[in-house]
């Protein structure tokens, strides 16, 4: 059965959903956004957290309002609700401007739906009581908004780091091959707040990282396999640095021009750390690829010194690039 629904919200909350299910790779099969799809996940993985949230800001101001012995329950419950209802949501941007979304539901997503619609409507409508969950999501960095999208993923990858079981799964980066590996660790990228899967191959034990938001069809096996401590280790010091990328550290220097330098200064998203400096060459030990994939942003403002594999690699990408305009 399918129901449908209207949800008004402010456009710019609107477009902070669109944002995150394009990054999480919800499509329809003709490549554009499948934004039902991702609320639909939203509602199942979101609903009874964003419930117990607002259960215990009830009980907090309870609490706090019982402190005053001329207010009667039934008063304390009234102020309390408006407390939560008006002044207690997720921060919103301000603007006049509302957009509307229909939402089609069924199965799970349904239930929560006539979950709301029967049992938490008080002082508000359908749509607001959706609107406000929406929001509180949106509230959360986005390595957590990624753990409530993916909770089954994230669940059934925490449980086999436990348990020390091998784990078998495709992703969307390379969708007819099925990697069997052995996970250690989830972490976070600080800049693009993305959460990776830390891990060694289980046929030629090579360290990978995967997103999670990338993983599908994933099942645990019940092949137990034993913790590598050097393994670890290594992995550990990947995800301080990159988790993104398993790849070996290099050595590189790299001269910067004064428009090079003040570009380093602000473009902080996946910046290497800097190893040392002489004038306006800087020195890092780094993944190639992500030491490439920075720089590749700064043109000549940013030229690599050694190795030479990086100067080789920097080169044809800009070859490439001029070949492409001219």
């Amino acid at each position: 059965m399918t129901e449908k629904y209207k949800i008004y919200m402010p456009e710019d909350v609107k477009i902070r959903l669109i944002n995150d299910a394009e990054l999480f790779e919800f499509q329809k099969k003709d490549g554009t956004v499948n934004l039902n799809a991702f609320l639909k996940e939203l509602l199942v993985n979101y609903f009874d957290e964003y419930r117990a949230k607002k259960a215990r800001l009830l009980a907090t101001i309870m609490t706090d309002l019982s402190d005053f012995p001329t207010l009667s329950e039934k008063d304390a419950e009234i102020i309390a609700g408006k407390i939560i209802n008006t002044y207690a949501k997720a921060d919103q941007p301000m603007t006049d401007r509302n957009a509307a979304i229909t939402l089609t539901v069924s199965g799970r997503s349904l239930e929560v739906m006539r979950s709301i619609e029967n049992n938490l409507l008080t002082e508000k409508s359908l749509s607001q009581y959706v609107g406000d969950l929406f929001s509180s999501y949106l509230s959360a960095a986005r390595s957590n908004r990624e753990r409530i999208i993916f909770r089954d993923t994230f669940e059934t990858l925490e449980k086999a780091i436990r348990e020390k079981r091998v784990v078998t799964f495709s992703s969307t980066t390379a969708p007819d091959l099925v990697f069997s590996i052995k996970p250690y660790l989830i972490a976070a990228s600080k800049e693009e707040q993305c959460n990776y899967l830390l891990c060694a191959d289980t046929h030629q034990g090579l360290l990978r990282t995967f997103r999670i938001s990338r993983i599908h069809a994933l099942f645990a096996t019940s092949d137990a396999f034993e913790s590598d401590e050097d393994i670890r280790g290594k992995l550990l010091e990947i995800a301080a640095k990159s988790p993104q990328s398993a790849s070996k550290d290099i050595e590189a220097a790299v001269r910067l021009t004064d428009r090079g330098i003040q570009k380093f200064q602000v473009i902080v998203k996946n910046r290497p750390d800097v190893l040392r400096k002489e004038g306006n060459v800087y020195y890092f030990r780094w993944p190639r690829i992500q030491l490439e994939d920075y720089f590749k942003r700064f043109g000549c403002d940013a030229v690599f010194l050694n190795p030479a594999q990086c100067i080789d690699s920097m080169r044809t990408f800009y070859q490439r690039a001029l070949k492409a305009y001219s």
